[in-house]
Formats: structure tokens, C-alpha cells, sequence
């Protein structure tokens, strides 16, 4: 890469660098919660109602939400965004310091944590975008799994010990501290907003007509319809599963908070392993077939974890790990497609639309998997997710329109989708 060329990567990194310090705070925090949520109640339907509460703002405000940041100014989106999230935090301290700490106020700390993430996300996605060229965006999107696994491998350990060095307020306010991180850089780097002329426009309509567009922009891309059907299925199975992981730890194979962290540490270890080999190998000239790679792997893994004996915890970590790699191998090459297809003007509204349509059934899932863990018990429901995984990844390949998912550009005035007769793009 020429020099020239580097310039972006100074303020790009500098943000980057401090979302990922933060989320450090936030993993260690939540891996406190979700333990003391296993503990106070042993039940998996507190626990999918948990997730279940988080999920309902990115469900709800997604198409909505990316209207709004395709008309503000993203950075100052972030700051507020990240500035509530630790507001939430400071509260939550409080409630354990004071002892008045109950089941309810984790509902509601979820619930307020995640409308905050529902504008940082598309906003953050939305402003990689435009700081990043797009021949690294495969890259930038590897390097974000690698990260994110390192920061699951540490996160857990760190609130394992957190948890062993002070109570649960100084955990807390270890996540109020590193906020610091994602927020001073916002308020000195500057961040690239779309054209002017494209955000005049964008304005001159109203709210609910921004809105319309970026789901019209998605009705006319099949291979994503495509692709949000079998995530919808997919929600339903895995997403329960992985809420489930805690109780799968202490109830099926015995373990205290030491396990589940050495488990989600190894989830985390894989995820940056995937990341590492997808940010130098770049995957498939195709990226769909890597993202029909790792939801096989996904699901192979899955099963083995749910048909593994309680006397046989190494088989489980194992899985874990290949779970963590595969998980990889499937997010990254969606977030590149959709970064490299999706015009920067639209992208705060198509990206809160897709997060929002990508988590719909996950409730459904949520609902479910709670009583059924409880009656069937957990290692059940990870045998079905795997089973479903893996069938959803093999019906999706003799789908046409998924195979030719990112083989489609778009008229951004009449949003109708051309077939593009060129080759799928390589990675440089």
C-alpha cells in the first residue's frame, strides 16, 4: 500500500482502537450479570428473557433508528450513544453498592444498553464505510472478528477475576471507566459524513419516506431476502443456544464461574483465530461460499457440543472453539457485502433495517428455548440448533439468488437491482 494511501488509517484506528478498549469493560461486565443472573435464579427462562429484553430496541427502532443517523451527524451519534451506555453503567454500580440490586433492574439496564448500541452500531458501520477504501473492507471486517474473538477471549477471564478482586459495583464502575476510551477519541477525530447534496436530499423527504427507501432498497436485492430468510431460521435455533451457555456449564457438566469463563474464552480464541485467517486469506473468491462454510461448521460444532457426555468437558471446549472460528468465517464476508454494495448515503437505513429484520424471529427463539431448556434440558437444544444450522447452509446453496448475493448493483433512484455480469470482486 502506497503511502498515499494510508491516510486513512490514523483516524480510523484511533476510533477503532477505543471502541475495542471499551468493549473490554462492557464483556468483563457482562459476564458478571449473566453469572449473578445464573446464580440468584438457575433458571434458563430468566436468561432468555434477559436477551429477550436486550433485543427488543434493535427489533423495534432498527428501520427507524437508520433513518435518523443518515440524516445526523454520525460522530456526534456515537458520542451521545456511548456517553448513555455509561450513564446506564453508573447507574447499575450504584444499585449493587446500595444492595438494592434485583432481577427487574437487569431487564431494564439491558434494555437501555441496548437502545444505545441500536444507534452506535449502524452508525459505526455506516462511518467505516466512508474511512476505509473499499479493497480492505473484507479485511477491516476479518480484523473486526479477530478482535472481537480476543476481546471475548479476555473479557470473560477479566470478569472472572474482576469478580474474585471486588464486588459486583466495582466491576460495574470498570466498565463506567473504560467508556472513557470509546468517547475521547469521537470528541477530536473527525469523522467523514456523506455528501452534502445526498443528506439535503435525504432531508427534503420526511422521516417516513427515508424509511421506506431503505426497505425498498432491500426488497429489491434477492439474494439478501434470501439470506434474512435462512437468518431467521437461524435466530430461532442459535441465538437461545448461546444464551443458554451458562447453564449448560453449571447444570450439564458441573462448572462455576472458572469454566464458563475458560468456555467463553475459547469461543473467543476461535473467533480470533477465523479472524486472522480470514484477514490474510480473504476467503473465497465468492464470498458466500465462505459464509456457507461457516455455518457448517457452526452447526457441526453445535451438535457435538450438545451429544457431549458431562464427563467429557475438553470435548465441549473444542466445540466451543470451533464454534468461535466458524462464527468468523460466516459474520465477516456478510458485513464486507453489505459495506461494498450498499451506497454510503443509504447505509445508516438499510444497515438498521437488516439489523432489525436479522434479529425479528430471535424472540420467537428466546420464548421458546427457555421453558423447553428448562423441561428438556439444555445439551436438547444444542443438538437442534446444530441440526438446523447445518440445513439451512446446505438448502441455501442451490439457492440461485443467495449464490449470486453480491453479484448485484443498485440504481440508487429507481433502487431496482441490475445483474452485474462481471466476476464476483477479489480482495487485493
Amino acid at each position: 500500500m502506497e503511502s498515499g494511501n494510508r491516510k486513512w488509517m490514523v483516524p480510523f484506528f484511533t476510533i477503532w482502537t477505543g471502541q475495542q478498549l471499551s468493549i473490554i469493560g462492557s464483556r468483563a461486565a457482562q459476564f458478571a450479570l449473566v453469572w449473578w443472573l445464573t446464580l440468584e435464579t438457575g433458571s434458563a427462562t430468566v436468561l432468555a428473557t434477559a436477551s429477550l429484553v436486550a433485543l427488543a430496541p434493535q427489533i423495534l427502532l432498527g428501520p427507524f433508528v437508520g433513518a435518523l443517523i443518515d440524516r445526523w451527524n454520525r460522530r456526534v451519534v456515537m458520542i451521545v450513544a456511548d456517553s448513555f451506555i455509561a450513564l446506564v453503567g453508573l447507574w447499575l454500580a450504584y444499585l449493587f453498592w446500595s444492595g438494592t440490586m434485583e432481577v427487574w433492574h437487569i431487564y431494564v439496564v439491558m434494555l437501555a444498553r441496548s437502545l444505545g448500541g441500536s444507534f452506535h452500531w449502524p452508525a459505526m458501520a455506516a462511518s467505516t464505510t466512508l474511512m476505509v477504501p473499499e479493497k480492505h473492507y473484507t479485511r477491516i471486517s476479518g480484523l473486526n472478528q479477530t478482535i472481537h474473538g480476543l476481546l471475548s477471549l479476555l473479557g470473560a477471564p477479566l470478569g472472572a477475576l474482576l469478580l474474585s478482586l471486588m464486588p459486583l459495583h466495582g466491576v460495574m464502575m470498570v466498565d463506567v471507566a473504560t467508556a472513557a476510551f470509546a468517547v475521547i477519541p469521537l470528541l477530536f477525530v473527525m469523522v467523514p459524513q456523506p455528501k452534502q447534496e445526498h443528506v439535503a436530499a435525504i432531508k427534503a423527504s420526511s422521516f417516513l419516506s427515508n424509511t421506506r427507501e431503505g426497505l425498498r432498497f432491500v426488497l429489491h436485492w434477492p439474494g439478501m431476502l434470501v439470506l434474512l430468510a435462512g437468518a431467521s431460521i437461524l435466530k430461532i435455533a442459535l441465538m437461545p443456544a448461546f444464551t443458554l451457555l451458562p447453564l449448560l456449564v453449571k447444570d450439564h457438566f458441573g462448572g462455576g464461574a472458572p469454566e464458563l469463563s475458560l468456555f467463553e474464552a475459547l469461543a473467543g480464541a476461535g473467533m480470533l483465530v477465523g479472524g486472522l485467517i480470514l484477514s490474510s486469506w480473504g476467503g473465497f473468491k465468492r464470498k458466500v461460499y465462505t459464509i456457507l462454510l461457516g455455518l457448517m461448521g457452526i452447526g457441526a460444532a453445535c451438535l457435538v457440543l450438545g451429544l457431549t457426555p458431562a464427563n467429557m468437558f475438553w470435548l465441549a471446549l473444542v466445540s466451543i472453539f470451533v464454534v468461535g472460528l466458524m462464527i468468523s468465517m460466516a459474520d465477516a464476508p456478510i458485513a464486507a457485502i453489505m459495506q461494498t454494495t450498499v451506497p454510503p448515503e443509504m447505509q445508516g437505513r438499510v444497515f438498521g433495517l437488516l439489523g432489525s429484520l436479522f434479529s425479528l424471529t430471535t424472540p420467537i427463539g428466546l420464548a421458546i428455548a427457555g421453558p423447553v431448556g428448562d423441561a428438556m434440558g439444555i445439551p436438547f437444544w444444542f443438538r437442534l440448533a446444530g441440526l438446523i444450522c447445518m440445513g439451512v447452509a446446505v438448502a441455501s446453496f442451490f439457492i440461485p439468488a443467495f449464490r449470486r448475493l453480491e453479484e448485484h448493483k443498485f440504481n440508487e433512484s429507481s433502487m431496482k437491482a441490475e445483474p452485474q455480469l462481471e466476476s464476483a470482486p477479489s480482495i487485493d
